[in-house]
């Protein structure tokens, strides 16, 4: 199997996979509860959730790690387990990615924030080195640092992943429209602003996930072409908006609403596109079907 990037490189259009966290829900994972404990007690879960999205028609899927930093797995009094959870996600992705589909290790953001003096480099370095490592002991294929609003934990992120593994990373931010017809994060940076900042940190690409559906994900990779013509990009959307329907959240994009933005997304410069929250495998179906169509 070609390498994670050489693969991208060659101009293939690549599906990824959709979301983690609505499937774990449905198969049974309580609120307040720890999803990547699930890694431990509840494998053959977190396997089915993995393949489902393989025999879709994803060529990548993520790892249950999103929330697997010390910092968050200390809210549940695991933080002293935070490598071993990591290794058992990869694993457990890499058991259902075989030898010719690819494990994209996932790191999330710690809920901590420099501004703020609730956090440190050096703890956010040593946070995410443990984390980086053992999803590469586990036989990730690449690092994706996701759903990032703060470009200095996103390019600390990057740095220590670099320095920890021999894999490529990822990153991707979550932006959302402003009342001036823009994009911004959290934090209020742009994709524009990010990207450059995010390169020089060491990403091998960067993107765009939650916050938007497809529809949406297209401006930001506009923007972000509009900055850079030769850097992968890759995007994780939403089904849609959320909702709330008689107190639930709902995401109302079908698969066939998601799939009919495929050929924008690849005419406006995008590499690889798959799913956020409220996508299913049906969604991703309906994905790969359209880039197939396409060519």
């Amino acid at each position: 199997m070609q390498s994670f990037l050489t693969k991208v490189q060659s101009g293939s259009i690549l599906v990824s996979d959709g979301a983690w966290g609505t499937f774990l829900h449905q198969k049974g994972l309580q609120p307040g509860e720890c999803p990547e404990l699930w890694n431990d007690t509840h494998p053959d879960d977190v396997l089915d959730i993995a393949k489902s999205y393989i025999e879709a028609g994803a060529e990548m899927v993520e790892t249950n790690s999103f929330g697997a930093n010390s910092f968050k797995l200390a809210y549940f009094g695991l933080s002293g387990r935070t490598a071993e959870l990591n290794e058992k996600a990869a694993r457990i992705s890499r058991q259902a990615a075989g030898n010719d589909h690819y494990v994209l290790g996932s790191i999330g953001p710690t809920g901590k924030m420099l501004i703020m003096g609730d956090v440190t480099e050096d703890e956010w370095f040593e946070a995410f080195r443990v984390q980086a490592k053992a999803l590469a002991n586990g036989g990730s294929d690449a690092i994706i640092v996701e759903t990032m609003s703060a470009l200095d934990e996103a390019t600390i992120a990057i740095r220590t992943a670099k320095e920890n593994t021999q894999l490529p990373v990822i990153c991707t931010m979550t932006f959302e429209k402003t009342v001036n017809n823009d994009y911004r994060s959290m934090m209020g940076v742009s994709p524009e602003e990010a990207l450059p900042i995010l390169i020089e940190a060491g990403a091998d690409m960067v993107g765009a996930n939650c916050g938007n559906g497809m529809e949406h994900m297209i401006d930001i990779v506009k923007a972000m072409r509009h900055v850079n013509q030769e850097i992968p990009i890759l995007v994780h959307a939403n089904a849609g908006a959320p909702q709330i329907v008689d107190g639930q959240t709902v995401f109302p994009e079908k698969p066939s609403d998601t799939a009919k933005w495929v050929h924008s997304f690849i005419k406006a410069g995008g590499n690889i596109i798959g799913g956020c929250c409220g996508t299913t495998p049906d969604h991703i179906r309906a994905i790969r079907e359209e880039v197939e169509k396409l060519g």
